[in-house]
């Protein structure tokens, strides 16, 4: 089955004058127009596409990346507003469509937001929604405190910043535990801090305990290198002047200074740290 919204390995068929047709081994075939054929191919190949829907509606396949692919979330800047709804750039010639209905404002054209793409089984037509909620579980959830997962930023709260988890869960990053620039959209790193009774996850930009002792070692040591061997913080520094300079709180950095001691690579002086 080609399957829309997706990559799909297809084997060349025939070559046409409208470019080649690929086929799955169920006996379906779909088109990739002359514009996206390869310079060289053998009949029998097999090529990896994206296969959606083009201006007249049929499937069609494409060697172009789209910006975000079916049941995933991503951050997509508005094109084009008309009387069916908010049309995104994902990448492609004919851009996703955000439904009125499926926008949690109202979308303005050359504005950026996160989304949602979907495969709408009413029309067979993949579309995209900015009412993320509905698309996110925390009832059966597949993830565990310390867990390293994957986030997207959403919207920033009174608490923090709300985060999707894995493309599947909701997520908070509460605003003092922050130490670095972050903004809607962005794509990070984060840890599983806790989960409470209620299934409400809170989540973490730095490994949780011990677990952030190397990496925060690693962080001072690469920034030790690329100022010279020497850096004018050191465990009595102003809190913020160590957030501002190495995004990371200041038990963070103590800790980090204390494991590198620890291991004989820093010298710790008065008014700074020092490559041994």
């Amino acid at each position: 089955m080609i399957a829309l919204g997706k990559y799909n390995n297809l084997e060349i068929l025939r070559d046409t004058t409208v470019g080649l047709f690929l086929g799955d081994d169920e006996g379906n075939d779909v088109l990739l127009p002359n514009k996206y054929v390869p310079e060289e191919f053998e009949i029998g190949d097999y090529l990896d596409v994206f296969c959606y829907l083009d201006h007249e509606e049929r499937i069609v396949a494409t060697t172009l990346v789209p910006f975000v692919t079916v049941d995933q979330f991503q951050l997509l800047q508005v094109a084009e507003v008309n009387e069916y709804g908010a049309f995104m750039d994902w990448g492609l010639e004919k851009h996703l469509l955000v439904p009125f209905r499926e926008q949690r404002n109202k979308m303005q054209e050359g504005q950026w937001y996160v989304v949602y793409c979907y495969l709408d089984e009413k029309t067979d037509r993949l579309v995209a929604s900015n009412k993320l909620d509905k698309f996110l579980s925390n009832e059966n959830l597949t993830v565990q405190a310390l867990d390293e997962v994957d986030l997207v930023v959403t919207r920033l709260t009174d608490l923090g910043w709300e985060v999707i988890i894995n493309h599947k869960h909701k997520g908070l990053v509460y605003s003092n535990e922050i130490f670095k620039k972050v903004a809607v959209g962005d794509k990070l790193k984060g840890y599983i801090k806790n989960i409470r009774p209620d299934n409400k996850i809170d989540v973490s930009l730095q490994p949780i305990g011990y677990q952030s002792l190397e990496p925060a070692a690693n962080l001072i040591y690469e920034k030790l290198v690329a100022n010279g061997g020497v850096l004018n913080l050191h465990d009595k520094s102003d809190p913020e002047d160590i957030k501002r300079i190495m995004q990371m709180s200041k038990k963070t950095f103590k800790k980090g200074i204390g494991a590198l001691y620890k291991e004989r690579k820093i010298e710790i002086k008065p008014d700074s740290i020092k490559l041994l």
